[in-house]
């Protein structure tokens, strides 16, 4: 039993690390591929095990869009935006509504501690793209 904890030890640590080394939000596969250079042994269950064990533990953040659930190292409370044509996931630079909590819990009754919100919408590049003003890429663009 030690062996396979100290083994779920340094592969958790793995994957914290390509976690961490991104500056986007990446998936579970992204993740995966990119663990899987480093550690030719481990597997795609458990990279999505310790991704959920770490998002549950509060070292990353889990973020629920179609398509690819993703992944951030920022784990204070903040909204997002999912580019509906090209799959991109960002940040949203606006300051945290907590006064949403309050008065959903008013509302409903409810102890409310927190919301996680993903505006859904196009980002500039495929606003461009769908005006015809650019060539369609074959590869998603980084932002």
């Amino acid at each position: 039993m030690t062996v396979k904890q100290h083994r779920d030890t340094r592969q958790r640590k793995l994957i914290l690390d390509a976690v961490r080394r991104h500056t986007d939000h990446p998936s579970a596969d992204q993740i995966f591929i990119e663990v899987r250079s480093t550690d030719s042994k481990i597997s795609r269950g458990t990279v999505y095990r310790n991704l959920n064990y770490l998002a549950d533990a509060g070292e990353i953040t889990h973020v629920r869009v179609p398509g690819a659930d993703r992944y951030e190292i920022r784990t204070d409370f903040h909204y997002h935006l999912y580019c509906t044509g090209c799959g991109t996931v960002r940040n949203v630079p606006l300051e945290y509504h907590h006064d949403a909590d309050r008065d959903v819990a008013e509302a409903s009754g409810y102890t409310v501690f927190r919301h996680r919100t993903v505006f859904e919408g196009l980002c500039p590049k495929c606003q461009e793209r769908k005006r015809g003003l650019t060539a369609p890429e074959t590869a998603l663009h980084d932002v």
